[in-house]
């Protein structure tokens, strides 16, 4: 299993929701977010006074996946995501040791999906 851990602009959050649960990947954690990385921020006037933006709202989103579902979800996470424009985000991927449902005690592949572990 693996942990895609994906930084993207907020106004593409649906479309990647949509595109995932297209093939079957459903559950994500989502949290708002603040960074930078080339973009440096931005300088912005407010009340005729200028002032410089140091962090961009970004999304997170935490999506665990099994092995075979790795490359399939990452390609469509990174399309969904695309403008083309600085800023779209990254993608980061680590490995997962294990994976329970709470509620059932199911582990594995299972508990991600209630598909069986392969």
């Amino acid at each position: 299993m693996k942990l895609i851990k994906a930084m993207i602009k907020p106004f593409k959050l649906e479309e990647v929701k949509e595109a995932l649960a297209q093939i079957g990947i459903e559950g994500m954690t989502v949290t708002e977010v603040k960074g930078f990385g080339r973009q440096h921020g931005h300088t912005e006037i407010y009340r005729g006074s200028e002032y410089s933006v140091k962090f961009r709202p970004k999304v997170m989103l935490d999506i665990v996946v099994p092995d075979d579902d790795l490359d399939r979800a990452v390609k469509t996470l990174s399309d969904a995501a695309r403008t083309g424009k600085i800023g779209d985000g990254k993608i980061f991927i680590i490995p997962v040791g294990e994976a329970i449902r709470v509620r059932t005690g199911e582990a594995g592949n299972t508990a991600l999906s209630g598909r069986p572990s392969s």
